[in-house]
């Protein structure tokens, strides 16, 4: 009988309480430092061997990572790190960006959620990712901390491709800033998956609305579309097609078109790109739909 040498590479695992120190850390060898807030994705690739690592360092003990306030001035402040459980359990986020819970609460299991966070889900880079429409559509400002300093990306634009982000090496995400919604206005997320849960989105929108004093015209809105392209879509003419508009039939319908005109799908084990088109236009007139209950302080049957 053959024996194979069998050799495991030794991995340097840190828990920083600072931000600059996890920076520093990250920076020494960066192709092969992971960032590790949940873990749910980082580990799985780990162990699938897509990702070659000699580090992992552990972002949960940092504070301003942990961080979950709102402050009607202000707006919401999501650390990267904070759990999606204990997001879908703030009440502010509950009352004012039901979308962005929409999502969180669909980031695996229960168990999952408890360690899963939205900055972690952002900077997997997935296009199918379940927080990212939302924080498009409320109009998200990512925080980025490196060693050239501090800057800020729009979550439009923090996803440049699937499984890449516009983080520079060494740099790490430190929060998201969301404004407050403005009065009588709400915003939603719906995906599709084949199965009941714990499934990647085969398409999913996100809705952003405000309704002028009449509680009936659409005076502003934003639309994003995942999983029917390399990156989030944010669909600006399917939200022209709303504003200064009742949400008539033929509003509604104008949106989906331009949703569906919008998607770049490809074909996959997951649905044909015909098929993932058609989605994108249905799962954001249902989104519309939601939002407007929501801002109008209807309860979703």
């Amino acid at each position: 009988m053959t024996r194979r040498a069998c050799s495991v590479n030794p991995i340097e695992f840190d828990a920083p309480t600072t931000v600059q120190e996890a920076i520093r850390l990250l920076g020494q060898d960066p192709a092969k430092a992971g960032p590790l807030s949940g873990g749910t994705d980082l580990i799985i690739q780990f162990r699938a061997g897509r990702r070659e690592l000699s580090r992992m360092v552990d972002l949960k003990r940092i504070p301003e990572l942990n961080v979950l306030e709102f402050d009607a001035a202000k707006g919401l402040r999501l650390g990267a790190a904070v759990p999606c459980a204990r997001l879908c359990e703030f009440e502010p986020a509950l009352k004012h960006y039901p979308g962005l819970v929409d999502g969180a609460a669909l980031i695996g299991s229960m168990q999952i959620q408890s360690r899963a966070s939205v900055g972690g889900n952002v900077c997997n880079g997935s296009p199918a990712a379940d927080s990212i429409c939302s924080l498009i559509v409320l109009g998200a400002v990512c925080v980025v901390q490196g060693p050239k300093g501090t800057r800020e990306i729009p979550a439009g634009g923090i996803m440049t491709g699937p499984g890449r982000t516009a983080l520079q090496p060494g740099e790490i995400l430190v929060e998201f800033r969301v404004p407050t919604p403005a009065p009588r206005s709400s915003n939603a997320y719906l995906r599709f998956i084949p199965r009941n849960e714990m499934d990647i989105a085969v398409a999913s929108a996100a809705t952003s609305l405000t309704f002028g004093p009449d509680g009936q015209t659409v005076a502003s809105a934003a639309i994003a579309i995942g999983a029917v392209g390399p990156t989030p879509i944010q669909v600006d003419a399917a939200a022209k097609a709303l504003v200064g508009r009742k949400l008539d039939e033929a509003a509604l319908a104008a949106a989906a078109a331009a949703s569906s005109a919008a998607a770049q799908p490809i074909s996959d084990v997951r649905g044909p790109a015909d098929y993932r088109r058609h989605l994108a236009g249905v799962l954001t007139r249902r989104s519309i739909e939601i939002a407007a209950r929501r801002a109008r302080g209807e309860k979703r049957t």
